[in-house]
This record gives C-alpha cells, sequence and structure tokens, in this order.
C-alpha cells in the first residue's frame, strides 16, 4: 500500500484508539489496521504489560481465543533469552525482532525454537508506551521461515502508532478497574452526555469528585468539565484522536489525574471521564504485604522486576553496586528465592498469572479486562516457579 496507506493507517489507529473503547474492541480494531500493512501470520498477538514492573497482565488475538500454554510463560520469566518483552521495552527503540537480537542466528534461543514450533521464525515485538512514557502493552508479530524479514518501512509505521495504542490501552484498563473496585485507589468513572451531564457513575466515584477542587455536590468540578468537553471537541475534524488529560491537585493535597474519551455508540455522543491517583504504583504495597520488603527494597526489587542489571538499578536510585547487592541479598532472603530469575517467576506465577487467567475469562464473558497484579496469588504457581 505504500507510504500513503501507512499514513492512513497511523490516523486510523489513532481514531480507534481515542474512541475509549473496550481493550477487546480496541485490540480487533488496531489489528484489523496492521494487517494489510504490516503481514504476519495469524494476526498479532496482543499483550498488556504493568508498567510497574514490565510483567504481563493478558494477552488476546483477534484470530484466535486460546489460552496462554503455561511454556510461553516459563520462558518468558524463568528462562534467559536475548529477546522478551521487558527488554523492548526498556530499550530506547520500543521495537525489536529475534533475529536482530541474536545477531541473525536466532537457533541457540529457546524462545525461537519454541516459535519454530509453531511456525513462527521471526518474531517482532512492539512496546506499547503512553504519553508519560510507561509501557503499557507490547505487540507481537510474527512470519514464517522463508518469509520476508520486517522492514525499516514497516518498523516506523509500528513505532509511530505505538503511543496511541499505548494510550488506548491505558484507558481501557483503567475502566477495567474502575467498573469493580477492590482497592482504595480504584479509579472512578463518570460517563456525561453531550452536554456535559452525569448519566452514570460507578461506585467509589464520589470520593474522587469531593477531592477535585470546585465540586459542591450539585455541579460537577471544573476538572470533570473541562476534560469532558475537550474529549468532545477532539472527536471531530483534524484533532481525532487526541487524548484529553489534566492533572489537579486534590483538596487533600494528592494529585489526581483526568482522563477523557468519546465512547463508540450509536445516537447522541457521550464521553467518559477516568479519574485516578495521580502515581498509582500497585506493586510496592503487595510487596510489602506478602513479603515484608522495605521501601528501598521495594524500589529495587521493581526494577530486577523490570530486568535491570545491578549497575543499572544503582544509577536509577543513585547508590552503590555494593549497596544494591546487599539489598538483594535481604530481598532474596524475605521472598525465598536464590536468583533475579527466581524473584521474577515467583512474583509472576503468584501475581500476574492469576490476573491473566482471569483476564482470559473476561474476554470470553465479555467482561472489562484489568490491569496490574491480583490481589490474591494461587501458591501452587509461586511452588512451581522455584522448582524450575
Amino acid at each position: 500500500m505504500g507510504a500513503f496507506g501507512m499514513e492512513r493507517g497511523v490516523e486510523r489507529i489513532q481514531e480507534a484508539a481515542a474512541r475509549g473503547s473496550d481493550l477487546v474492541t480496541l485490540w480487533r480494531d488496531v489489528s484489523e489496521i496492521i494487517a494489510p500493512l504490516v503481514s504476519n501470520m495469524r494476526g498479532p498477538c496482543c499483550f498488556t504489560l504493568d508498567p510497574a514492573t514490565l510483567l504481563m497482565t493478558s494477552h488476546f488475538n483477534p484470530a484466535m481465543h486460546y489460552e496462554l500454554p503455561e511454556e510461553a510463560l516459563r520462558g518468558e520469566y524463568l528462562l534467559e533469552d536475548a529477546h522478551d518483552m521487558a527488554s523492548v521495552a526498556r530499550s530506547q527503540a520500543g521495537i525489536s525482532t529475534i533475529h536482530e537480537a541474536t545477531g541473525g542466528d536466532p537457533s541457540q534461543s529457546p524462545r525461537w525454537q519454541a516459535n519454530m514450533t509453531m511456525n513462527g521464525d521471526q518474531e517482532l515485538l512492539l512496546a506499547l508506551r503512553g504519553k508519560g512514557g510507561a509501557t503499557w502493552g507490547c505487540l507481537g508479530l510474527y512470519r514464517p521461515p522463508g518469509e520476508k524479514h520486517f522492514d525499516a518501512e514497516q518498523k516506523r509505521f509500528l513505532q509511530s502508532v505505538a503511543p496511541a495504542i499505548g494510550e488506548g490501552i491505558r484507558r481501557a484498563l483503567l475502566i477495567g478497574e474502575a467498573h469493580e473496585p477492590d482497592t482504595p485507589d480504584a479509579p472512578g468513572l463518570l460517563v456525561l452526555t453531550e452536554h456535559l451531564e452525569i448519566e452514570s457513575v460507578t461506585p467509589g466515584t464520589e470520593r474522587w469528585l469531593a477531592d477535585l477542587p470546585g465540586g459542591d455536590g450539585e455541579r460537577l468540578p471544573p476538572a470533570v468539565v473541562a476534560v469532558g468537553g475537550q474529549a468532545l471537541r477532539s472527536a471531530d475534524g483534524d484533532r481525532a484522536g487526541e487524548v484529553a488529560l489534566a492533572r489537579v491537585l486534590g483538596d487533600s493535597g494528592n494529585w489526581i489525574v483526568l482522563h477523557g474519551a468519546t465512547l463508540v455508540a450509536t445516537g447522541t455522543r457521550r464521553v467518559a471521564v477516568i479519574v485516578e491517583p495521580g502515581h498509582p504504583v500497585r506493586i510496592q504495597p503487595l510487596l510489602m504485604a506478602a513479603y515484608g520488603l522495605t521501601t528501598r527494597e521495594q524500589e529495587v526489587a521493581r526494577l530486577v522486576l523490570q530486568g535491570e542489571s545491578t549497575n543499572g538499578i544503582g544509577e536509577r536510585l543513585v547508590v552503590s553496586p555494593h549497596t544494591v547487592q546487599q539489598h538483594l541479598k535481604n530481598i532474596f532472603e524475605k521472598t525465598g528465592v536464590r536468583s533475579r530469575r527466581d524473584l521474577t517467576g515467583k512474583v509472576f506465577f503468584n501475581h500476574y498469572e492469576p490476573r491473566l487467567r482471569d483476564n482470559e475469562q473476561r474476554v470470553l464473558d465479555g467482561r472489562p479486562l484489568r490491569g496490574g497484579p491480583a490481589t490474591g496469588g494461587h501458591a501452587e504457581h509461586g511452588a512451581r516457579a522455584e522448582t524450575r
């Protein structure tokens, strides 16, 4: 289709990502647009990641409904490999192929060997980063042996659409969380009419409205009105695809973020406004509650889960490598593991695989998908991970 087709593809994906669709609808729309522009077998594999840890929370392939095999999860989180989602998410480019990562010879890669059992010689991974730089998902494209490699033009196209998809994922997951709140920091969701009047709200939203300046119980806070109005205006003309966003200091002294997205529906227009804490990092309380880590140990553990090296952790936290190693020793003792890879496997299989499996069922049931770790876990998963 050439450059014009890809330019139009960028516009269509930006429009799709700004509609406020549920996550599965977003994946279907994005996959349908990408398919004729970047050929791949069986359609893109779409994954959501927790930006705090870069661990997987859901997956979906529009061409196939299936449960992600346990072997694939063990390969991602228990085996060392040259190509994985966390590495791509940390990279500056945010895009990589398995042939590039292995210097053109992937034959020693366990990941490539597993892909080849499904005829997937080539693998391209694309990090889906939102506006703030956080990675909310990953797109996987595959080609069989003998196919041409992904070329530079196709990679540039994918990189250009990644931010819009990342923002779309973020909003879709927030809507899922708001519909079924189970934590004090769960986001609130208001659905407004085109006249910016409340049509519906999710439970718990009132506390967010009470904390926003200017609300008096009868009138909406000015920040909600502004974001809702911006979302409605951005749905038309040349501004289609823009994201309505505001950051407001609440009366409590905490920062609150508002996101506005128009909703796809027949008849009159509606807009969803999502209200959430300014800096939600849900893995922190989980690490404290489950393992009793100190604040600094939690910071180190979170960076280990993201795949950072000892030197990288030291640079991020402005401490010496020796100090990092001491923190790692304490973390390993408290969590009952012996290595970084064991720690990643334990946290994933205890706290993220339950979320992944729940989301797989949510796809089948037509319910909103959710992000972040599950509040509970299955001990048998953790035990299995430690024995690998």
